[in-house]
């Protein structure tokens, strides 16, 4: 049931998003990679995290067009729900707090993995 709720949030967030939430991305970075290093259920997707804040950032600059705008704004969506004060489960409930976050973020990186996958080998490429 969190799972479902968690999909239908995600998919409404990413439906509503904007340019000026990419560039709150961007302006939040430093802030989401300490909330994923220092907090132990998240942390398992602080690689996955920094290549999502990276893919915004080459989308917002012009240098990586080729994903579709529904995988952008997901992925925009779960990195600004999560630094979000107001989801499904408070982050201040000890042990629970940080389930809908990381289960969000399993649920964008589900809907988005073929495209992180070929931003990953795309700059990979670019960088050798």
């Amino acid at each position: 049931m969190l799972r479902q709720k968690i999909s239908e949030r995600l998919k409404a967030n990413a439906k509503t998003l904007t340019e000026s939430d990419i560039k709150r991305v961007i302006e939040k970075a430093d802030d989401l990679k300490r909330t994923f290093e220092s907090n132990g259920p998240l942390r398992r997707f602080l690689k996955d995290v920094k290549l999502m804040i990276s893919l915004v950032k080459d989308y917002r600059n012009g240098t990586y067009r080729q994903i579709p705008w529904y995988a952008l704004s997901a992925v925009a969506a779960a990195l600004l729900y999560v630094l979000s004060p107001v989801d499904l489960i408070p982050d201040v409930v000890p042990v629970l707090g940080f389930t809908d976050d990381a289960l969000m973020m399993s649920v964008c990186l589900l809907l988005v993995e073929q495209q992180l996958a070929e931003y990953e080998t795309r700059t990979a490429e670019t960088s050798t």
